[in-house]
């Protein structure tokens, strides 16, 4: 019997593609286990991303392609969530930031809403234990008071009892688009401008980075987008600006801590201009 025959899917997406699509009943079935350890990969830690931030795409697809229901595939991407967290924090990472639910998904039905809302409190709620056993700090990013007061409060919850952890920061992006985030910037920048608080002529991009809701983080060095699409799907548009982006067609349930450490090891052999020639940025790494 399909989850799907027991209670209606509850569908995370990202543009129209599914991020992680999960059911009413999917708590059960979450595989137990600690969210990571602190283990160290063969992956050189001074040349790994400090921020890694991940699209997570594919999985109604690879339940399709078993013959499964879809929100079969959304119960295991949940799985991976937790295996690949454990293995940006083993690899170095400092900050990871997923991609949860965008502010296109309040369109979907309200029933379909409420539950992953309470679904999202719940899994979180039950996870801090091993977040702090394991040093690792939560923090979200959206225009999070649209959210449902329950799982708001238990997402801050979390947010207060990880707030000393100085490993890895677990970056949630919840009722988010970087179009959203843009103009929200842009407006309380003009906000600040009418009440005398900062001058237009100061304006740059600096300031407009301290408006934008990752201010305290800095900027992903690596975008990764599982399921083969090649779009952005509005997910950190002004932060990825010089990120180096890497699209695998492997499927968001498929994508194992190998397929992580391959992405980190591409990134390592990029070379990074940031608008100079290739030899501008050798000469330079010559001259440190």
């Amino acid at each position: 019997m399909s989850l799907a025959s027991v209670v209606p899917p509850v569908i995370m997406w990202t543009d129209k593609a599914p991020l992680i699509d999960e059911t009413n009943g999917i708590a059960p079935d979450i595989q137990p286990g600690p969210i990571m350890n602190q283990k160290r990969t063969e992956i050189d830690i001074n040349s790994v991303p400090d921020h890694v931030a991940i699209i997570m795409d594919g999985n109604g697809r690879w339940a399709q392609a078993r013959g499964l229901d879809r929100s079969e595939g959304h119960v295991e991407g949940v799985n991976t969530v937790r295996r690949i967290t454990e293995a940006a924090s083993e690899a170095g990472v400092k900050y990871l930031t997923l991609y949860a639910f965008s502010t296109e998904n309040w369109n979907r039905p309200q029933a379909e809403v409420d539950a992953l809302m309470h679904l999202i409190g719940i899994a979180i709620e039950r996870e801090t234990p091993d977040l702090i056993r394991n040093n690792v700090r939560l923090a979200m990013i959206g225009d999070v008071e649209r959210m449902p007061s329950e799982a708001l409060n238990r997402l801050r919850g979390c947010i207060a009892q990880t707030a000393h952890c100085n490993g890895l920061t677990l970056n949630l992006a919840l009722s988010y688009s970087s179009r959203w985030e843009i103009a929200d910037a842009a407006r309380r920048i003009a906000e600040d401008v009418k009440a005398g608080h900062l001058a237009s002529g100061d304006i740059d991009e600096d300031t407009v980075g301290r408006y934008l809701t990752t201010a305290s983080m800095p900027d992903p060095d690596l975008l990764i987008r599982t399921g083969g699409d090649m779009r952005v799907s509005n997910f950190l548009l002004w932060q990825i600006a010089y990120a180096e982006i890497y699209v695998t067609p492997v499927f968001w349930p498929d994508f194992t801590k190998d397929n992580f450490r391959e992405a980190i090891s591409g990134f390592r052999k990029r070379e990074r201009r940031f608008g100079l020639t290739g030899e501008q940025v050798r000469q330079k790494t010559r001259e440190q």
